[in-house]
């Protein structure tokens, strides 16, 4: 009979011995000490000219129940059966990697990644709580710490221990593990541990770290103890968390309530899973620092603050989809205490989309500058660059001016006696194919009536007339994206309607706040919030206030 075979099961290595061959049980008697289980000449019985001896229920090698000189082969089957065992075990265990690995592929931020990271690893060793350190090598960051069963302040009790006491410390820091007595526990290259002094031995980055017995192992640091003891803590295994091209990652620690520590099995174990979550949270890192650096770049072209005008306050909301986009905004004080407002949106997404957005802004703010009393030149002039520079690209945008103040050099007339008139303050304003403003005050809460016009870039030659408006003192103009309306999921004439009744619900104590009108807003029309990772659009509500 042949050696049954132990397959290799997706990475897995048998740990089993090679069976022993199967023994003729009519051939010559194996000497002592030869293979396991065979008696020997004087243990059996046996007579010096190699005939087998007797006893009360039959020959040797007889098994009650069965035929006479008939010697059932028990190691054979006995092996059979550990291997099924063992395959069954080992179907188990990839079972459950396919799982967890599965659940970990799902997440899509890096915070979501490490808390999948500490629950599944935490079920793999055993422990109930733990937690991740990220900390890229490169230094580029970023660099957070997210627990399981532990909150802020048992965090912030763990990060007052030393950091050469603290195991995961350790291996962020690239130290080797911590030596203790003669008879030191150190981890080696593949993962397992080894014991032995380590005088003669070089100092290697350890790859783990096992902590079984935290009060009853003196040679620990005593803050540590410590604050095992308080947070009713007794072992640890740290295990470090790498990945190309970043190299190391991070490490995460499991915490257990005993003494304790993962068996090999559960070691083997948790280092495929690692394996596989240190690439996935790699990717993860390479995105969020590409989008990190799109939305810093989004930012730089944006304004950094919105300017000081005397009588008008202005509020902004903005946000940027998870692809990023090129929706715009802009206020600029201009000549003689004058205001520019404008908004706009740029075909497209991704970096080409806000490379646009830069560039139509800057162009903007220049026109703005030269010729901003009059929107319909600035808009055309825009429009011109666009087809020119840009051909493939359009985009729209809404312009509007607002006079200086009564009684400033521009502005209007204040009255005899010294009174200003509340509707004397005159606002031009001109759109591209973008979104009528609203104007919202105590006694009116309408649409601005714009006149119908095209994208720039559509038309061989834009043009449109310019609207004017007098807004009262105490009201408030907002100028807003279409992805304000398309957020709420609805027709674009329901989403209008939605926007005019969030305008018309703010209450009266907060009309004189633009930062309480655009919160509220907000409020009504995103109740999911501005950040929502599930839209693409990009949103700009912009608020002007005009004081009384």
């Amino acid at each position: 009979m042949t050696t049954p075979h132990v397959p290799k099961v997706a990475g897995i290595e048998p740990v089993l011995p090679a069976p022993a061959h199967t023994v003729d049980p009519h051939g010559p008697k194996a000497p002592s000490g030869c293979a396991a289980g065979a008696p020997s000449d004087a243990s059996s019985g046996g007579s010096p000219d190699g005939s087998s001896g007797t006893s009360a229920g039959g020959p040797p090698g007889d098994v009650p129940g069965s035929a006479p000189g008939v010697v059932p082969d028990i190691s054979v089957v006995d092996q059979l059966a550990a291997v099924q065992d063992r395959l069954a075990g080992w179907i188990s265990d990839l079972s459950t990697l396919h799982d967890l690995t599965e659940r970990l592929a799902r997440t899509r931020t890096l915070e979501d990644a490490l808390h999948e990271l500490l629950r599944a690893g935490a079920s793999l060793v055993g422990a109930r709580r733990g937690l991740v350190v990220l900390a890229p090598s490169d230094g580029l960051g970023p660099e957070t710490t997210v627990g399981l069963g532990l909150g802020h302040a048992e965090i912030g009790h763990i990060e007052t221990v030393p950091r050469r006491a603290l195991s995961y410390a350790r291996i962020l820091d690239g130290l080797p593990e911590r030596a203790t007595g003669d008879d030191t526990r150190h981890a080696t290259r593949d993962g397992s541990r080894a014991a032995g002094p380590r005088d003669d031995a070089p100092a290697s980055p350890c790859t783990e770290i096992a902590e079984p017995d935290i009060p009853g192992e003196k040679d620990l640091d005593p803050r540590l103890r410590e604050v095992a003891a308080r947070l009713g803590y007794a072992a640890s295994y740290a295990v470090p968390l790498c990945a190309a091209p970043f190299g190391r990652t991070g490490a995460a620690v499991w915490l257990y309530d005993e003494p304790a520590e993962p068996t090999a099995r559960q070691r083997h174990l948790v280092g495929l899973y690692r394996a596989h979550a240190a690439e996935h949270l790699a990717r993860l890192l390479e995105l969020h620092r590409s989008h990190r650096a799109a939305e810093t770049l989004r930012k730089e072209l944006l304004p950094h603050r919105l300017p000081r005008i005397p009588g008008v306050r202005l509020a902004v909301r903005h946000s940027t989809g998870p692809r990023g986009g090129g929706d715009w905004y802009d206020a600029l004080p201009l000549p003689d205490g004058a205001l520019g407002l404008a908004v706009g949106s740029v075909t497209g997404s991704g970096p080409s989309a806000v490379a646009a957005m830069g560039r139509l802004r800057a162009s903007l703010r220049a026109y703005a500058v030269m010729e901003g009393e009059d929107p319909v030149a600035v808009l055309s002039d825009l429009e011109l660059l666009l087809r020119l520079t840009e051909p493939a690209r359009s985009a729209t945008a809404l312009f509007a001016y607002t006079e200086p103040p009564p009684g400033a050099p521009g502005g209007p007339p204040v009255l005899p006696g010294g009174i200003a008139d509340p509707f004397a303050r005159k606002l031009l304003l001109a759109g591209a194919g973008h979104c009528p403003p609203l104007i919202l005050g105590d006694l009116r809460t309408e649409f601005v009536e714009t006149s119908l016009s095209a994208p720039l870039g559509m038309l061989a030659c834009w043009e449109a007339p310019s609207v004017e408006i007098e807004p009262a003192g105490g009201e408030t103009l907002l100028l807003y994206s279409d992805g304000l309306l398309h957020r709420t999921g609805e027709p674009m004439d329901r989403a209008f309607t939605r926007l005019h009744a969030a305008a018309a619900g703010v209450p009266r104590a907060s009309r004189h706040d633009p930062e309480a009108v655009v919160d509220h807003i907000v409020r009504t029309m995103l109740p999911q919030g501005l950040d929502d990772p599930s839209s693409e659009e990009d949103v700009v509500l912009l608020a002007a206030y005009f004081e009384e």
